[in-house]
């Protein structure tokens, strides 16, 4: 028996005969250029990340499983799988290990200044700066404590830190001192020196930290979001960071990417803006492959997949 999928992505010879080998028959179609065709009529897995754009996937009748390359999901034609039978599984997990690096090095940008520090050297400007910050002693708030959060808190964990969480439920996490639930998340906020952004973006978490939340927050608290721009008010934001309420924010996410040109964030001293980067790394195909390889081998056994999404909690 084979099985068609549809991949928007080539992985290499190599990798996509270990496919093959397990007993697909595989069409490889670049994702900017993916439409329905008669050549689709039979797939049964897709592997992609966002061809919907262009794909219809509603005319794809014998579609039972779309296995996505990204964490997140709001790419997908929601409207269309909820209503439908079609398996999604996620890359939950597969960049955690770079993405809890970044959290670690924006942390220690913001707080010891490198980026007023490298504009000095690009101005070959020679001058101390005596405003800089200490991490050890920090209490850190994760809103979220999920595979990337996790990562992360276990690298500042060295760093003599106090390290919260919030999840739905207050569910104890490994590497977190204590975790609150998102009934408790104006205490957890109160108490944090700085602030990560990591939970799923959904309908639920959509300007989740707006101007109340700001307002819960520490005088001088740091931002960090690397989950999505919508997660956060930017109005808000620029509101607060105007104000002074915010001493620094590392935001590798924002509401429109690409963020416009005219975009107040760009000029904001103490804002570093990255392009949505955090994710990358020299392992990322590596581990987004693994996972996929072991996801259609239990397909073909018939087998529980991993990181199966319920679409209506959004994660």
């Amino acid at each position: 028996m084979t099985i068609k999928a549809l991949f928007t992505y080539d992985y290499g010879q190599e990798n996509m005969n270990k496919i093959k080998s397990l007993g697909y028959d595989i069409i490889t179609i670049n994702e900017k250029n993916a439409v329905y065709s008669e050549l689709l009529k039979d797939t049964e897995v897709l592997v992609c990340y966002n061809p919907f754009e262009t794909l219809d996937i509603s005319k794809m009748k014998m579609l039972k499983w779309i296995q996505l390359s990204s964490a997140g999901i709001d790419q997908l034609p929601l409207d269309y799988v909820k209503t439908s039978n079609v398996i999604i599984t996620n890359n939950r997990g597969g960049y955690s290990v770079p993405m809890g690096e970044w959290i670690v090095l924006k942390i220690l940008e913001l707080l010891k200044h490198s980026h007023r520090l490298y504009e000095n050297q690009k101005n070959k400007l020679w001058k101390m700066d005596s405003t800089i910050l200490e991490l050890c002693g920090k209490t850190i708030g994760f809103i979220g404590t999920g595979s990337i959060a996790e990562e992360a808190a276990k690298r500042l964990s060295g760093f003599d830190v106090k390290i919260l969480g919030l999840n739905t439920a207050g569910r104890q996490v490994h590497h977190f001192d204590k975790c609150y639930g998102l009934k408790d998340i104006n205490e957890m906020l109160s108490a944090s020196d700085i602030v990560v952004v990591t939970i799923p973006y959904t309908r639920e978490t959509h300007h989740l930290i707006d101007d109340e939340k700001f307002r819960c927050m520490k005088k001088g608290v740091c931002i960090i979001n690397v989950a999505r721009g919508s997660i956060i008010n930017e109005k808000d934001l620029i509101k607060s960071i105007h104000e002074g309420k915010i001493y620094g924010a590392a935001l590798d996410v924002v509401e429109d990417e690409p963020l416009h040109p005219d975009s107040p964030l760009w000029n904001l001293e103490n804002v570093i803006i990255t392009p949505h980067n955090s994710w990358i790394s020299e392992m990322r195909n590596i581990r987004r492959f693994n996972m996929i390889y072991d996801n259609m081998k239990r397909y073909m056994k018939n087998e529980k997949l991993v990181n199966i999404i319920d679409i209506n909690k959004g994660y």
